[in-house]
């Protein structure tokens, strides 16, 4: 294998792993050890590859600097079969709870499961430039890690309770719209978020009670929450706490039918290239 050759292998292999992030042309030409026009000839390479399988595309930023990063194409038939699959599992009796929840905990931890519902939330999400991902422990943390992964951002943990090891915390308390209990939210004050775009994930959403707390909370670190994202949400009550939020799967939280996808899950896998 020639010095290209393997160049462009490595090249490849490292936009891949870091997708949605901006990458300095100068650090790039150091790291692989060659001059920019060189590396500027390689990513044009990859980039007409990359466009010709429908695998995305190489972004470049005209600048002192400059810069590129890797924006994944969306998988559009894997991530309908996903959620098909989701539907099909999550309709298991053994799955439907007495008090209106689904048992989603062995597919939430599995990342063959989670990792395609994170990069669908990313797809919603990843042109409002999210720099974190927030969330309440614990459920919400595999599908988090996953969303962040996908858009190159940060997780940001929300805890039910104050932990001695992350010093200072600010903590709210509000009803819960699912339990109709008060529960107790708290955010460590060294948190990174201050200031940032976050978007927040969770699992399972009913009257929108935790996302609104996150939110209040969040507020209170001057962070801008820009979207809301769920892995199931269910149809009643309508009016959420919550004013704008997107699930990619959407259940009528009695048991009688499996979950379905959401209206917005289903439109981006079944449109084509160029629609969206």
């Amino acid at each position: 294998m020639g010095d290209r050759q393997r160049r462009l292998v490595l090249l490849s292999q490292y936009l891949v792993a870091h997708p949605l992030i901006q990458s300095s042309l100068t650090e790039l030409s150091r790291r692989f050890n060659v001059a920019k026009s060189t590396l500027s000839e390689d990513l044009w390479f990859i980039k007409e590859t990359l466009e010709r399988e429908g695998l995305g595309t190489v972004e470049s930023q005209v600048g002192v600097q400059g810069g590129i990063r890797y924006v994944p194409a969306i998988e559009r038939q894997v991530l309908a079969e996903t959620l098909a699959r989701w539907c099909q599992r999550l309709n298991e009796p053994d799955r439907m709870m007495s008090d209106g929840f689904l048992y989603m905990t062995d597919l939430l931890f599995n990342p063959r499961w989670i990792d395609p519902m994170a990069r669908l939330l990313a797809a919603r999400f990843g042109d409002m430039g999210i720099e974190f991902v927030a969330t309440v422990e614990t459920k919400g943390i595999p599908l988090a890690m996953a969303c962040a992964a996908a858009l190159g951002s940060e997780v940001v943990l929300l805890r039910r309770d104050n932990r001695l090891s992350e010093g200072s915390s600010l903590s709210i308390n509000y009803l819960s719209g699912s339990s109709h209990r008060i529960q107790s939210m708290s955010l460590s004050r060294r948190t990174s978020v201050r200031g940032g775009r976050v978007l927040f994930v969770d699992d399972f959403m009913k009257a929108g009670g935790t996302a609104k707390a996150a939110e209040d909370l969040l507020l209170e670190f001057d962070a801008t929450v820009c979207g809301v994202g769920v892995l199931v949400a269910t149809v009643e009550p309508s009016e959420k706490l919550v004013g704008q939020f997107s699930s990619c799967l959407e259940w009528d939280g009695t048991g009688r039918s499996a979950p379905v996808p959401s209206e917005w899950a289903r439109v981006l896998c079944e449109s084509r290239v160029g629609e969206d």
